[in-house]
Order: C-alpha cells, then structure tokens, then sequence
C-alpha cells in the first residue's frame, strides 16, 4: 500500500515563527531531502506526486535562497510538530501545520521541522506519556503492588517514535534546517489527545517555553475482517495468526495488546466468527493449529471495498487421537516470566484456553506458582476448569517455585486435592527442600515430579550417558538423585524443555540401577519458551477415552512418549507388550532375543532450517525434529536404545506418513529398552527381566549416583533450614545406602 502524505496534510494553513532558519545551504539540505523521500516511499507514504514535482523543481532553482524557501513551503504542509533548538541548545516545540489523522491500529507518518540555530548533532528524541506500554512484565513477587491503573492503560493509546532507520539515522545532521520522520500509531478509533514533548538530551527543554504540545488527533475506523475458521472435520476451530504488512509489522501492536492477546507472542488466536481489525494495506496472514497441523498462509488486502472475511481451512498430516493417543502439556503458566502483572496478575483461565484451543492440546495442566500467587491460587478447584470441553481439557495445578525449596529443584504436582501444605499460611513456610512436599502430594493421590530437568545437570559432552559430575546447582531434577531413592516418592522427570544431554543423563543412570521413574513432557510456557504451549508434550495412550485422571494414571504408568509435536513413536511394544501396561515388563525366563515394533512418523520441510541444525545442543530449540535430520534429506534416524545406549538403528522418511517398523535384539540380562529420535521424541521404556533378577546393568551409572548424591549435599544443604537439616541428612544419607548396595548388586559394562 502506497498511501500519498497529501491526506493528512492541512491545505492552505501557514504558521508563522517568530525565529527564521539560519542560512540553508541547498546542496546538504536537498541530498538530505531525497533521502527523507526514500524513507517515506519505503514506509508506504510517499508524497503526493505534485509536491514531488514541485521539490524537483525547486531543488533546480538557480536562487539557492529562494529554492531552500521553496523546499521549505512544500515539506512545512507535512510537518505535524516545528521543532526550534536555539544556540544554547534549548528546545521549543509548535505544532505545525498537517492534520493530525491517524487509522484505528494503524500507522501513519508525519514530518517534524527541525530549525537547529545551535548545530545540534545529538538524537532527536520524542517523549510522551501516551505512548508506550500498557502493562508491566512479571517481576515474579507473588504478591506484586499495582502498577498500573485502569485509567494509565485508557491513556497510552498510541505509539509515537522517530523513524531513524537507513536510510535515515538517529542523529540530527547539524544543518540549520531539517525534517525528520515522526510515526504515530493508534490503538483506538475516534479523538484521542496526546502531550508531545521533543528534547535532544538532559536539560535541553527550554525553560523560557515549553517543550511539549499537547494535540487532539481523530483516527478512523479499522476494517473489520472475519475469520472463517475450519478444522480438519469441516467443525469451528480456533487457529494462531500472525499478521503483517509489508513493511513486517505485527498486528495488533504488540505494545498495546492485553488478554486475551498477549504482548510477547507474535500470533493472536481466533475462533471461527471472529474478527480482526485492520486498516487499508496489504497483509500477510499466517496460521497454524498446533505442530500436528499444517500451516497455512494467504495475502489479504484491505480496502474500503472489502473483503470482509477470510476462510480458513486446517489441515492435519496426523491424527494421535484416532490411533488413542492424546496431547498435553503439564506445565504452562498463567502468570510470572513474560506474562504480565499489571494491570492485572497475570491471565484469566479464560485467556489461557483460548492458547490451548489454539493449540490443539487434549489435556493442559495451567500450573499456580510464585508470581501472582495469592491471585491466581483461586483458580484451582482440584477439578477440570469450567471452561474445559470434550476433548479439550484445561486443568489447574502447582508447581512448586518460587518456594523456600525451590534450590532443591522445582516440583510439579498433578492432580491436588488441596493445593496448600498444612500449616502454612503463606508460601515462606512451606518447606526449604524437596522430600517432605512430595511425600504430602503423592498421599492426597497426586502425580508428582520434577520440572525442567535439566537445569543445574550442565555437562559439556553431549555422550549419551555419561559420566560427567554436573554441578547440581539449579532448580531441575537436582534432588531427584535422592528422592527416587524413597519408595513412591517421584513419579516422573520432565523433558524436553532443556537440553537432551542434561535430561536425559540422569534419568538414564537411575533406569540403569533399577529404578522406574517415567519422563513426560512440557513446555514451562512463558519462561522457557514464551512462543506458545504445547512446544513439548506427553502423548498418552488412553483405552477408555479421555479424562484427566486417565491421562495422569497414564503419565505415572508410562503409557506414554514425549515429543515436540513433529515425530510420534506410537504403539511401543516390546514381545507384543505394550509400553506402560501391566507395569511395562516383559519377564523372559533366560536371556533371549526380544521383538520390538513401534508405528513411526514424522514431517520435515523439504529444506533443513540450518539455523536450528547448526546451533549447539543447549541452544533453543532443545528439542527439534530438524536436529535429526540426516545431511540434507528428509530421513530421521530411529534407535532402540537397551540401557541408555543404542542398540539398533533405522531410518526413517519424515514424509508426515506413519511407518511400520521392527527391531529384533539380544537380551541377556534384565534391561530396559525404548525408542527415540532424538532429541525430538522418546518413549518411556520397557523394563525387560532375565530370570526374575532386577535390572542393575551398570556398575558405572550406580557409582555415578553415588558421587552425585554427595555433590548435590554440597550445593543444596545450606539453604535447608537448621530446623529441617537433619531430616534431609538423614534422607541424603539413606540416599548413598541405597546407592552403594546397588554399586555392589550391579554388574560392569
């Protein structure tokens, strides 16, 4: 869209200034003339084709005074603001003579005149307090002051700044006269005031004047376009879009966006029948369902002669559903990290389903925290939110952070009863380590583990195990190390939300010495990731159809595999026993040779994305399928892995088509087995026993948590309180028994 300047310009109204221009040489001022014509035919308002001729023509004038006047009569009829910086570096600001005449959630362009007696050479600078934010990020207080008022958000309507990007730059120039490019954008339609203010540094506001204008603007409507919204089955849907023009910019503004969009994501979701708005232009419009959906993209252009809606068709390139297997995430947040608390704390539930909706997951488990805590702790009913719907279920939970444990590692607790630890009153009393909260949850029935595992199991190879000391001095699966050494402490670690290595290590070495602790994924959204929930899932299989209680039962049993979304390992069995029944465990009588099938898909672009195949593993993404892939084609490997090591490989075409595959291995002493494509999906594992014995298959891996128990003494026992110190010993102690007769029962690799 190329708009012309002439609309928003004032005709005939000349304003007079009391202080002339110093003298103008025409060479710098028509060079710097051109190059501000450039920038406004690139931001799409060029000027009207007559006052391009007419600079042309003046530009030529033989007179350089006359042609400098010229120029100046032409651009003044742009200018919204007249801007006077006297030898001292005082500045004045009038208001010029273009019609303030902005669009509903648009853009639109205005000259500033620059007369610059002192030679200034500093950034211009634009100030108003009807510009900026409308809310305040998350400081993670769980009890945050107010901020921000009702009254503030009504107020910062617009968004007002200085285009000083090439080929223009942040600096005045020092010519005696000078336009610069001042673009306002509008959140709402209808008059609206604003104070400006211009400075260019501490102290230059001229204290004989002012150096603000306060000016009424009047905005236009936006068009309103409708979304027509159909899923895979022809039914109403809810998609993500992203929208933008093309000059790239996001809409709706993201500055001025609160629930139910939110301010750091660049997509809005929206249900079949609603509406978007937006000014005349041309628009790139993108959506996607969700990473079992294929994304979608078309060009719209707005005009005063429609369209007036958008049909939207999605598409699916699978289906877990139908096969039995459901989605979900169990660890997304409607408060803290990139959310917002003012002016309010953080998200309703209904803004948080539209997310889930959005994203097509089956089961979202929106987890109370510290930030905003005594806020949004009343949304937890121990029940599925009102708000759920068949198919589509919205629960509310704990995490355990921003708690006096929360050094110990951050616990997720699934499916409370009652969310608050007896005998507190206020989360500074809950307890200063990990043992004793799970023991509370997993007696009221709940589903307990550790949340983004990897953090503070840093290690520096990427071998898989390995036997690298992290240093245990983070907020992961830290004092999983000890816990899982208590009977039905810990249920599961969480994956996928940080780096393969570091998750996965651990959870391979407490397989390796006999322990069942199952993995399921998650996406910590806002904090880890704040692109949208549903980046990492648990994909349970659920007989009975779906409820959450099923898809918890199904997460502890570890009738499960966790993914990001774009690789499924579905139907895992081992000898026809299926993964997560019957306690996972094929019994063979003597070693022998087990059958292993599993269903495979995957889908890759036909191009790699070189950026996230070239970054290291503990950059994000952490989990991604383009990780996998092989050189440049479109196959993934596939491995059964015995004992955390792989045993059998195969490859597979990410084509979005479901493969049929089967391994056959050895097996001679009691192991663990289980399928991956990593780092994008992971099954949970089949525990295979050889003679009735117990796994205990490495010696190596039982030394290793030995010596982390210790390590992770060190890290964690000075922020125990005195008061409960010696439990913990105690713990930590029975920890390193139950490690060292398990040294002595395994045997070497």
């Amino acid at each position: 869209m190329a708009q012309a300047l002439i609309s928003a310009v004032l005709v005939a109204v000349q304003h007079q200034h009391p202080t002339p221009p110093p003298a103008v040489v025409l060479q710098p001022l028509a060079q710097h003339v051109r190059r501000l014509e450039t920038a406004l035919a690139y931001l799409g308002q060029p000027l009207a084709a007559a006052d391009h001729a007419a600079l042309n023509e003046a530009i030529a004038d033989a007179d350089e005074s006359a042609a400098v006047k010229r120029v100046e009569t032409v651009l003044d009829r742009y200018a919204l603001f007249h801007v006077e910086i006297n030898p001292e570096s005082r500045v004045k600001v009038t208001q010029g003579a273009a019609r303030p005449e902005l669009v509903e959630q648009g853009t639109r362009l205005f000259l500033v005149k620059v007369v610059n007696q002192g030679g200034v050479t500093a950034p211009l600078v634009v100030e108003s307090p009807n510009s900026g934010r409308v809310s305040v990020r998350s400081t993670g207080a769980p009890d945050p002051e107010p901020k921000v008022t009702a009254e503030d958000v009504r107020d910062r309507w617009a968004e007002i700044s200085l285009f000083d990007r090439p080929p223009l730059v942040p600096r005045l120039s020092g010519l005696g006269l000078e336009y610069r490019i001042l673009e306002v954008y509008s959140r709402d339609r209808g008059q609206r005031s604003a104070r400006v203010a211009f400075n260019v540094g501490q102290g230059t506001q001229d204290i004989g004047f002012r150096n603000d204008v306060l000016v009424l603007f009047n905005a236009q409507p936006a068009r309103p376009v409708t979304l027509r919204v159909r899923d895979e089955t022809g039914h109403p849907g809810m998609a993500a879009f992203v929208i933008r023009d093309r000059l790239d910019r996001l809409y709706s503004q993201p500055s001025k966006r609160l629930a139910p969009d939110l301010p750091f994501q660049e997509q809005i979701y929206r249900a079949d029948g609603e509406t978007v708005l937006l000014p005349n232009g041309a628009y790139t419009l993108s959506w996607s369902a969700g990473p079992e959906y294929l994304p979608g993209r078309a060009e719209l252009s707005v005009s005063d002669k429609g369209p007036r809606e958008l049909a939207v068709a999605l598409r699916r390139w699978i289906d877990p559903e139908k096969l039995g297997w459901y989605s979900g995430d169990h660890h997304i947040h409607a408060a803290g990290c990139a959310h917002y608390q003012d002016p309010t704390r953080g998200v309703r539930p209904d803004d948080m389903m539209r997310q889930i909706l959005g994203e097509s997951l089956n089961v979202a488990t929106v987890l109370t925290w510290g930030p905003c805590y005594y806020y949004q702790k009343q949304f937890f009913s121990g029940r599925d939110d009102p708000l759920s719907r068949p198919g589509r279920l919205m629960h509310y939970d704990l995490e355990v952070s921003g708690f006096p444990s929360s050094h110990a590692g951050h616990l997720v607790l699934l499916g409370l009863k009652d969310q608050e630890y007896p005998g507190t009153q206020r989360i500074e009393d809950w307890p200063s380590w990990d043992l004793p909260i799970l023991r509370w949850a997993r007696a009221q029935g709940a589903v307990v583990g550790f949340a983004h595992s990897g953090w503070g199991l840093q290690v520096r190879t990427s071998e898989l195990p390995n036997h690298e000391m992290p240093g245990f001095d983070g907020i992961g699966a830290n004092e999983y190390v000890v816990d899982v050494t208590h009977p039905d402490a810990v249920d599961f670690i969480s994956a996928v939300d940080t780096p393969h290595v570091w998750e996965l290590n651990i959870w391979y070495h407490t397989l390796n010495v006999g322990f069942r602790t199952r993995i399921s994924g998650e996406t910590d959204f806002p904090c880890i990731y704040d692109d949208r929930v549903g980046l990492g899932r648990s994909y349970t299989k659920l007989p009975g159809g779906l409820s959450y209680s099923a898809w918890l039962d199904a997460l502890r049993d570890g009738r499960s595999y966790v993914s990001d979304g774009r690789s499924h390992l579905i139907d895992f069995t081992v000898n026809g026993q299926d993964v997560g029944t019957n306690e996972s465990e094929v019994r063979l009588p003597a070693a022998g040779t087990v059958k292993v099938a599993v269903q495979v898909a995957a889908l890759l672009d036909p191009a790699p994305n070189e950026k996230v195949r070239s970054s290291a593993y503990d950059q994000q993404p952490y989990w991604d399928l383009d990780r996998a892939r092989i050189g440049t084609t479109r196959e993934v490997p596939v491995e059964l892995i015995v004992n955390g090591k792989p045993a059998a490989r195969q490859t597979v075409v990410a084509d979005g088509q479901i493969h049929p595959m089967q391994f056959e291995v050895p097996v001679p002493k009691s192991s663990w087995l289980a399928v991956r494509i990593l780092p994008s999906s992971h099954t949970n594992p089949v525990f295979v026993t050889v003679g009735g014995k117990p796994i205990r298959a490495s010696r190596a891996s039982a030394r290793w948590c030995l010596a982390a128990v210790d390590q992770c003494w060190t890290q964690k026992r000075g922020q125990i309180r005195e008061s409960e110190r010696e439990e913990a010993r105690q713990a930590y102690e029975h920890a390193r028994g139950v490690y060292r007769r398990l040294v002595a029962e395994s045997v070497d690799e």
